[in-house]
């Protein structure tokens, strides 16, 4: 896994610790276990972020933190995963989860004219809120596990190929030595 590129682009402790938003968390923010990279923590940082990730309402980084917090993620990774939901994500994420919710509840799809007010959401949300949430409720729960098992495999996957490396470097080594 990427240890160094994640550390490099993750926010420090300190910079977190002193954002006054987060006060509210207090001496939460000081447990090392939110704040170490390794297998376990960040697997548990991409199922958390990918599964607040369809979460179709705000707050969803609110909801990532406070999860990474209690499940002892890695809390910046849990949090920037959100943000795979932009405005320019949303409309075929969240369009795709409401067809899939759709077709699984076996309910008919909604031709909708797109028309983007509060007036045109809350009208629209009465007709579509099940299927929506059913759908992003599937993809929330696929996507995480998916999300949790990958990064897990590609992990042990890299700390075994760097023990083959190692082993083959003393191998030379001795090599050398005996020749």
């Amino acid at each position: 896994m990427p240890r160094k590129f994640l550390k490099r682009y993750s926010p420090s402790a300190k910079t977190i610790r002193e954002n006054r938003a987060l006060s509210m968390l207090g001496e939460d923010l000081h447990k090392p276990s939110l704040w170490i990279l390794n297998r376990n923590s960040v697997a548990r940082a991409f199922a958390i972020g990918l599964f607040c990730t369809w979460i179709p309402f705000p707050l969803q980084t609110v909801l990532a933190g406070l999860l990474a917090i209690y499940y002892r993620a890695h809390l910046p990774l849990s949090v920037a995963l959100v943000f795979i939901t932009n405005p320019i994500t949303i409309p075929p994420m969240f369009y795709f989860a409401y067809k899939l919710g759709s077709v699984m509840l076996g309910m008919e799809l909604q031709v909708v004219e797109m028309d983007l007010s509060w007036h045109w959401f809350t009208s629209i949300l009465g007709q579509i809120w099940q299927p929506l949430l059913f759908g992003c409720l599937i993809l929330a729960i696929v996507c995480a596990a998916v999300g949790y098992f990958t990064i897990n495999t590609l992990w042990r996957k890299g700390i075994k190929e760097r023990w083959k490396e190692r082993a083959h470097k003393r191998n030379e080594r001795k090599r050398d030595r005996e020749t």
